[in-house]
């Protein structure tokens, strides 16, 4: 060939090479980097090994890395093999020669200039797109797990009459094998055509035909088999139509068939899957004809018939048979998207029931009674008494509680007591020195609970702390205090090694400990301090002295890390809370089995469905989800994470659950039988949060079982907006032990309402019972209020406090100088068919950075009351006294007294004084006499409390509680 180049034809230039130094500076340099970036990618492998080793759960990293391992080799080498192939067909199917053309000759340049490299381009390209087939491939090991460990549902879908595991595992299998073919053979064919085109089997610009027979051949058998995918394609959409969302009436995310798609586009898609086979046919006979007129004129048909039958012919059955007659056409679709919604969520066995909303007894002292045997009514707001908790018993700056409590239940001398708890966790923050080894090495652990009653405060409106101080003590006994592992818990902490840690102090000095507890990583290994180091990019941890025998690093430190880590296939709740049990401190997590696959039943957001306003202000609370839109959830495990050693366990808790037997095949042995949960963990798991909140969203549309009435959309309800609060977020359902009106009993529940949508009077009141082991634990019931007259929704009755001219001049009183007051909870409790509002008031002034309980607001049948205590504020409500036996702290009925010791009356008449002036001074806003008359009572109380004793040692008779006859408690 011709020289082209050009160019001077003297003596060449000699250009300056490196140094033999300098190059073998820039080898060394080179090697170094690659093996540093070759370490940095071991040290993120290996230490997620040890971690998952350490917790007992190396079968989920093994099993987790083998499948996506084997799916990244697979996809990846299909194709590799499958572009290379089709690269190497065209290059020796190219002719012989090639036209003498001005565009065959500009492309000899480039032909030249690649032979010498065409294996290694071949192998670089086929490489490539191998890597990223593999990569994608490896993202789906969910997918290929669940296909290939899929158990079935035992029930089947309206439409085709096939197992729902077929929609749920094997159709998203399906698909992404289809999007597979359809990119391998599109990558095929892009490479097919460029090679043809560079070594002249197609011609754009040449004289004579536009391609070789070869080529032609070659490139309509790519184009056929795309057809032919796009008629599987085509098979699939049939089913994929009772999984698909669309917006619908009363509801978003509609998902399932409706008339249209069950009578145009289900028909549309098997004729054009015929179609789609003929012309995928008329393409693979080209390699006979050797010519493309018949399989473009059945590709042109084919591309008409998705325009016309696919697109058209709906649109005109949509117009002229569904519109005129909508409600008829479509009732048996909805009928059918209401069963599988139910089913799917858990709602179908939902109770709802008439309630009248208004009282018809006319015996107020009664209605006085009921209340106490309805309710125990909750007025420590776990929301906002953390303040409180922090300045009470905080100790020391570097420990802190969660911005919200949790509410849970314990048995104290017999009687379940609902109790605020929270966790005095490590907070680095607080630490006055802040530095690597005060920040990894001493401050390595929070100290102990704090708990209260829930149903009560103290004189000055303070929690009626059950367990309290540093260490803690009080009613839960004896237990391992440190918390190693929590949700303020956000950073990593070396331990056991011969650094000391910081246990607590009191008032001789600090105490220092060392853990003894296996959790966390052995550090001994100069191999895995040198991973950490990198891993956590902290030099210091590979050569400081801080670290020696017996070291061990703890990290991934919040529950709700630890389980999603141990069970990745898992949606987490957004609320982990503490439990004392069997001498330890247990975190609990709920966690969820989802699947967006469930035919017929509507998708719902999690993230939107879970937020409500104290999600707006605390982000720990987020649901942590894997898949976040859904049509399918259980709450199918309840997990632990052990404060101090970490410890990490999957309890099965719906047996039936379809999702959690086909994980259990896929990861064996990781979830434990439901009869392993002890009695005492039994006695702290609940109903969790955010299903309730996931729930009551489906039944603001779900709770009609009639057709015609879900789609007239008269009956939709909404859940109302946080009237305690100005967030503009949806009011956060609440734990409370009530009784329903068809039980008999109190039970522990969780607790909503609803509101009819864009109104604000009330229209229904929702609760599910959250005792976990008792019979009826998950029964929803709903109390649905009559449309033809209205009752006050929680909006509405905050209004109504904030517009009452006595309690608006007592808020003003409370706001007085520099303090300011916050609303707690806004309790309902339906009662005697009416509903009982109670609010608890907290004061937050005075040169005080913490809430107290100073009121609590009562509303019931149009009456309110604002005042000190929730029994003056019941027997103001009701005009009656309580007749039932007045009941200690401990919430345990006593016995009244014959007589009282004169001693003790004087100290209570006193108190009473003390008590009176101390609400004077109150309204009059001074707060100096306030706390001079809060001295005169406490003092008051304590020589009532001395003479009871001394009557008690002489046999003498006293009240069995000496307060004053109005206590300010809550």
């Amino acid at each position: 060939m011709p020289d082209r180049g050009g160019g001077p034809t003297g003596p060449r230039m000699r250009v300056g090479r490196p140094s033999r130094r300098v190059r073998t500076l820039l080898m060394t340099l080179g090697v170094l980097a690659v093996l540093g970036m070759a370490f940095t990618m071991f040290a993120g492998f290996w230490t997620e090994w040890l971690w998952y080793r350490s917790v007992n759960y190396s079968s989920v990293f093994t099993t987790t890395l083998w499948t996506k391992i084997g799916l990244f080799f697979v996809f990846g080498l299909l194709m590799s093999l499958a572009v290379g192939l089709n690269i190497w067909l065209a290059h020796r199917l190219r002719p012989p020669l090639s036209a003498m053309s001005v565009e065959q000759q500009s492309l000899d340049r480039y032909r030249m200039g690649i032979a010498p490299y065409k294996t290694w381009l071949l192998l670089g390209i086929t490489s490539l797109v191998g890597l990223i087939a593999g990569a994608s491939a490896a993202g789906q090991w969910r997918t290929w797990l669940m296909w290939v460990n899929g158990v079935s549902f035992g029930q089947k879908d309206p439409q085709f009459h096939l197992d729902v595991s077929f929609f749920a595992f094997d159709l998203p299998w399906y698909r992404f094998l289809l999007g597979f073919g359809f990119a391998a053979t599109i990558l095929s064919l892009i490479a097919a055509a460029l090679t043809h085109y560079l070594y002249g089997g197609l011609r754009v610009t040449s004289p004579g035909a536009r391609a070789t027979a070869a080529a032609t051949g070659h490139l309509s058998v790519l184009l056929g088999v795309f057809v032919a995918l796009k008629a599987v394609a085509y098979w699939l959409d049939r089913y994929g139509l009772a999984v698909k969302s669309s917006d619908f009436k009363a509801t978003d995310n509609w998902t399932g068939l409706r008339y249209v798609d069950a009578n145009a586009y289900l028909p549309a898609k098997t004729i054009l899957f015929c179609i789609a086979v003929i012309c995928a046919l008329l393409f693979f006979a080209t390699l006979w004809r050797r010519t493309w007129q018949l399989p473009v004129i059945g590709f042109g048909l084919m591309v008409l018939s998705a325009i016309l039958i696919g697109g058209l012919y709906p649109a005109i059955v949509q117009k002229f048979q569904v519109q005129p007659n909508e409600q008829a056409k479509e009732a048996p679709y909805v009928a059918k998207n209401l069963k599988a919604t139910r089913e799917a969520y858990g709602i179908d066995g939902t109770q709802v029931t008439e309630y009248s909303g208004t009282s018809t007894t006319k015996d107020k002292t009664q209605l006085r009674d009921d209340v106490d045997a309805t309710a125990s009514i909750r007025v420590l707001d776990p929301n906002i008494v953390s303040p409180t908790y922090q300045q009470l018993q905080q100790m020391r700056k570097y420990y802190a509680f969660p911005t919200n409590l949790d509410v849970d239940r314990y048995n104290v001398d017999g009687t379940d007591q609902d109790t605020v708890i929270g966790l005095r966790e490590l907070n680095l923050a607080g630490v006055d020195k802040q530095n690597w080894i005060n920040n990894h090495f001493r401050y390595t652990h929070g100290y102990g609970v704090v708990a209260a009653k829930g149903t009560t405060a103290d004189a000055e409106g303070r929690p009626v702390f059950t367990e309290s101080n540093l260490p803690s003590e009080g009613d839960l006994g004896t237990y391992q205090q440190r918390i190693y592992y929590g949700e303020k818990t956000t950073t990593y902490s070396i331990v056991g090694g011969p650094q000391k840690e910081i246990d607590y102090s009191d008032d001789n000095g600090e105490k220092t400990t060392s853990y003894t507890g296996k959790s966390g990583v052995n550090l001994s290994s100069p191999v895995n301090r040198a991973a950490y180091a990198v891993a956590f990019g902290e030099p210091q941890i590979l050569y400081s002295g801080a670290i020696g025998d017996g070291s061990r690093i703890l990290y991934n430190r919040t529950p709700k890390e630890r389980v999603e880590a141990v069970a990745p296939w898992l949606t987490i709740d957004g609320d982990a809370y503490p439990a004392v049990v069997d001498g330890k401190i247990q975190w609990i997590v709920d966690a969820y089995t989802t699947t967006n696959g469930y035919p017929y039943a509507s998708r719902t957001t999690l993230g939107d469905t879970t937020a409500d306003s104290l999600t707006a202000t605390n982000d720990n609370r987020a649901v942590v989800a894997q898949q976040n839109q859904v049509n399918y959830i259980r709450n199918s495990v309840k997990a632990t994470v052990d404060a101090y050693t970490g410890d990490v366990k999957l309890y099965q808790w719906d047996t039936e659950d379809p999702v959690l037997k086909t994980w259990m095949k896929a990861f064996p042995g990781t979830v434990e039988p439901k009869t392993a949960i002890s009695d005492a963990l039994m006695a702290h798991l609940r109903y969790p949060q955010d299903l309730f909140k996931v729930q009551r969203e489906l039944l603001t549309r779900y709770h009609v079982k009639d057709a015609t009435t879900f789609l007239s959309g008269s009956e939709v309800w909404q859940v109302p907006d946080d009237p305690s609060n100005k967030s503009g977020d949806a009011v956060p359902p609440y734990y409370l032990s009530m009784k329903m009106p068809d039980q008999k009993a109190q039970a522990f529940s969780l607790t909503t309402t609803f509101t009819p949508n864009g109104r604000d009077n009330l229209s229904a009141f929702m609760a599910v019972d959250s005792e976990a082991g008792a019979p009826g634990y998950g029964k929803i019931r709903i109390l649905k209020l009559p449309t033809s007259t209205t009752v006050d929704g929680p909006k509405q009755v905050q209004s109504q406090f904030n517009s009452e001219q006595d309690i608006a001049e007592s808020i003003r009183l409370l706001k007085g100088g520099d303090s300011d007051i916050e609303y707690g909870n806004l309790l309902t409790v339906p009662l005697d068919g009416g509903l009982l509002y109670v609010e608890p008031v907290y004061v937050r002034g005075g040169g005080l950075k913490y809430p107290l309980l100073k009121k609590v607001l009562v509303t019931y049948g149009g009456n309110t009351a604002f005042e000190d205590t929730l029994d003056e504020a019941l027997n103001k409500v009701f005009g009656a006294e309580s007749t039932a036996p007045p009941k200690d702290e401990g919430g345990d009925t006593t016995t009244p007294p014959s007589s009282t010791n004169p001693t003790v009356q004087e100290a209570l008449d006193d108190a009473q004084k003390a008590f009176t002036a101390g609400q004077e001074a109150l309204k009059k806003g001074d707060w100096e006499a306030y706390g001079k008359a809060q001295k005169d009572l406490e003092a008051a109380l304590k020589r009532a409390e001395e003479a009871q004793n001394e009557a008690d040692k002489s046999g003498g008779t006293a009240s069995s509680s000496p307060s004053p006859s109005s206590s300010p408690s809550g």
